[in-house]
């Protein structure tokens, strides 16, 4: 497949991934392995483009304050140095293994955003593991402004996404937004904002663990990187304008999409 047309259909890609907080990083590893590169290859570029394309979203999503940089701080610390490490330990396990695992997670997601919201709860719990945030963004579907998070649970959940994430040449957006949605209870517009904000982080780590262990042709990757960027941009932009429930349907609809094709490559390409 010519590069510009790999351009084009990640600059499509781009647009629905921002609008979901997840940068695109599964469809673009899916686009780059169907058009003949290895999986190393491909997550090595993958994280690239997600690097760029997620930046210029976090500008249209920092400037309409939907970003919580609390989350951003706790989540991209540990997020950062898990997907690292699987960047670089991703040399040791071969393509189809690593599909498989790509697949699996992906369903999972796919399952819990299919989920009806639980009811927001009231803050009873209070230790040093247990921290409470107030969000400050004003949003339509901000029913609750007080979030609590049980550390001791939150941070082995996080660290494993970060390294399955790095891993797999993926941002981790795809299993971010549901651990804020589902199991945190925040909105979804901020969890697409704040999603977006650290896939940003854990793609430059990952990307970093990748080309320590791995080759690079930047040629091959700067244009896929100027479309996303540009789809991420307006994929931002119309973000803002959708209501969430339809942004948790499309979420869930297309990472079960990408769940499904790449088990396919993997049953039949290997």
């Amino acid at each position: 497949m010519h590069i510009a047309i790999v351009s084009l259909v990640i600059f499509g890609i781009a647009i629905l991934m921002t609008m979901t907080g997840r940068g695109g990083g599964n469809f673009y590893v899916l686009i780059l392995v169907l058009t003949g590169f290895s999986m190393q290859n491909s997550a090595t570029i993958g994280q690239f483009i997600l690097f760029f394309s997620s930046i210029f979203a976090t500008f249209i999503f920092g400037k309409k304050k939907i970003v919580e940089w609390k989350l951003v701080f706790i989540i991209g610390s540990l997020t950062s140095i898990s997907a690292f490490l699987g960047g670089f330990f991703s040399v040791y396990l071969s393509g189809k293994i690593l599909k498989f695992i790509f697949s699996f997670f992906l369903l999972i997601a796919a399952i819990m955003m299919l989920k009806p919201k639980k009811p927001s709860k009231h803050i009873i719990k209070s230790g040093f593991f247990i921290w409470n945030i107030e969000l400050k963004n004003k949003l339509d579907d901000l029913d609750n402004t007080k979030i609590q998070i049980d550390l001791k649970f939150a941070i082995p959940i996080i660290f494993i996404i970060g390294f399955g994430a790095g891993m797999v040449g993926v941002s981790g957006g795809s299993f971010l937004v549901p651990l804020m949605v589902v199991l945190f209870n925040i909105p979804m517009k901020i969890a697409v904002g704040t999603s977006t904000t650290l896939v940003a982080i854990t793609a430059f780590m990952g990307f970093t663990g990748h080309i320590i262990t791995g080759d690079f042709n930047i040629f091959q990757a700067i244009i896929p990187a100027i479309a996303a960027s540009i789809g991420g941009l307006i994929g931002g932009k119309i973000a803002l304008k959708t209501k969430p429930k339809k942004l948790k349907l499309l979420f869930a609809m297309t990472t079960l999409l990408a769940a499904i094709i790449m088990v396919w490559n993997a049953v039949a390409g290997g």
